[in-house]
């Protein structure tokens, strides 16, 4: 009888399996531009539809047919900026030296922070980051509290970098002035949340046989009598979904404030109607209906994006 060969199912690329501390995920690396833009927006998934095209790929086997590709829709609505952050690189890391304020601030926003009367202004930083404040009010999600976080701000200047930030006090940011139709973005999302759960489900192990000792839903063995220690990587029962995600090189296929030409009659599944700005992104994305989805410039961009001409997008009912 040969060998009985059974490979792990569960992928150690992500390691540990912990639970996001926060519905919307945090950037800690920012891909590196030469002019001063913001280089990251905020949305919120409302579900998926399907378009259909043209082919355009001169090496495609369906080159100049139409096809049909699945997006997802994510509701865009303006950003506005509550201040700006000036941060100094020491030994210790990045480190918080002055701040400088939006006195015009939204109410709802006022119940997580206090701003500062005194401006403080630095000239001598490192690093500058706008703190960037959503408005879910004008969309349909049932929220008024808005999500906070900060974007990175880059630029050849330190002085740029400052005139650029204290530009967009004064006006709400529109998903068309950050990103472009047919262009190439990095998405940045919590997963759905499956709770706590076994070694069977979390890892895709085998049911052990019913004569077994001890447990069916686990593994045979956890580790030797000596050392008498397990290894991390054998399956065990833990958190399971509701983790923070990177999708690499997603394709933007179209931009719109058309409402009209998204929208189903009956709205979507557990999401209802889009009111604002909107993005049409191809393929799924991480993450349950209504959460906060940042999408960011494309930190490693590996394929080249083609125009597409889109004739057709799905409005029909999803239920």
């Amino acid at each position: 009888m040969p060998r009985a060969h059974h490979p792990r199912r569960g992928s150690m690329q992500y390691w540990p399996r912990k639970r996001a501390r926060r519905i919307y995920p945090r950037i800690k690396t920012w891909p590196k531009l030469d002019s001063a833009k913001l280089p990251a927006f905020l949305g919120y998934k409302a579900g998926m539809t399907h378009i259909l095209l043209r082919d355009s790929r001169p090496t495609s086997n369906t080159k100049n047919q139409t096809i049909s590709i699945p997006v997802t829709v994510i509701e865009c609505p303006p950003l506005k900026i509550s201040s700006i952050r000036f941060y100094k690189n020491t030994v210790d890391g990045l480190k918080l030296i002055s701040e400088f304020f939006n006195q015009k601030t939204n109410k709802e926003l006022l119940r997580k922070i206090k701003p500062s009367k005194k401006q403080n202004e630095s000239k001598e930083f490192d690093i500058l980051h706008a703190v960037i404040y959503s408005q879910p009010s004008l969309t349909g999600i049932g929220r008024k509290k808005p999500e906070l976080f900060e974007i990175n701000i880059p630029g050849k200047t330190n002085e740029e970098k400052v005139n650029f930030a204290k530009s967009l006090f004064e006006k709400d940011i529109k998903i068309s002035e950050v990103f472009k139709e047919f262009q190439l973005v990095d998405v940045h999302a919590v997963s759905k949340g499956k709770g706590f759960q076994g070694p069977i489900k979390r890892f895709g192990v085998k049911t052990l046989s019913h004569k077994s000792e001890k447990t069916k839903r686990g593994v045979g063995c956890v580790g030797p009598w000596h050392p008498h220690k397990s290894n991390y990587r054998v399956p065990h029962a833990g958190q399971m979904g509701y983790h923070t995600r990177t999708e690499y090189n997603k394709l933007v296929t179209k931009i719109s404030n058309d409402i009209s030409k998204i929208n189903p009659k009956s709205g979507f599944v557990r999401y209802g109607l889009i009111k604002s700005d909107y993005l049409l992104l191809k393929g799924s994305v991480p993450g349950s209906v209504k959460r906060p989805i940042i999408i960011t410039e494309p930190a490693r961009a590996n394929k080249r994006s083609n125009q597409l001409q889109i004739t057709y997008i799905s409005q029909d009912s999803k239920q």
